[in-house]
Parts: C-alpha cells; structure tokens; sequence
C-alpha cells in the first residue's frame, strides 16, 4: 500500500468555513470515480497540540487529504486518469497552497 499525504492550505479570499464546506460536499465526490483509489481520508483539524520541550513548526493549514492506493503502478495510472484530472482541477478552485508527500506507512501499533 502506498499512500499521499497532502497540506491544504485555502485560498485566499475563502474563509475556513468555505473551504471545508466545499472540500466536503464538492470534492469529496469526485474522489470516488479516481481509478485505483482504495481509500480517501479528509483530516478535519479540530485542535492542535503543543509540547513544552519541542518548537512548532510555522505552518498554516486547513485540512489534510490522505489517497491511498495498492502500489505506485496504482498511483501513477490514478493521476494519468481524466477522474484524477478532474480532482485536480476542482483543488485549484478552492485550495490556495498545497504541500504533498508520498509516503510509504510503517505500522508500529495496530
């Protein structure tokens, strides 16, 4: 399994409320047609937590977007894909700045 793990950021001119709103009832479908996609997770941020002894990284962000897929042939069709493109360009209306990883999990517990 390998997975993207992306930073969202929104627009300028949207408030959060707006951005959530849209993320949730008009992109959120379109990830269900994305070829290869086992599974779509949106990261509501609700809270943030802090540690005494470790500095926060400055960063700004209003959502996170998790797109998983069995492998990286699985990735790499998705985002060939016109339901990938379509995705995409959705984002560009409502996400202002974007920082995505692909990572590769490593279960500790669970």
């Amino acid at each position: 399994m390998i997975k993207t793990i992306g930073l969202l950021t929104r627009k300028d001119g949207w408030s959060h409320e707006q951005f959530m709103k849209h993320w949730i009832e008009i992109h959120a479908p379109l990830a269900h047609v994305v070829p290869g996609l086992r599974r779509y997770v949106q990261n509501h941020i609700t809270g943030e937590r802090t540690r005494a002894d470790i500095p926060a990284t400055v960063v700004e962000i209003d959502g996170i977007a998790e797109l998983w897929f069995d492998d990286q042939a699985a990735l790499d069709t998705a985002a060939r894909s016109p339901e990938m493109k379509a995705l995409h360009d959705d984002g560009a209306k409502f996400i202002g700045r974007i920082r995505s990883y692909v990572v590769d999990e490593k279960t500790v517990i669970g």
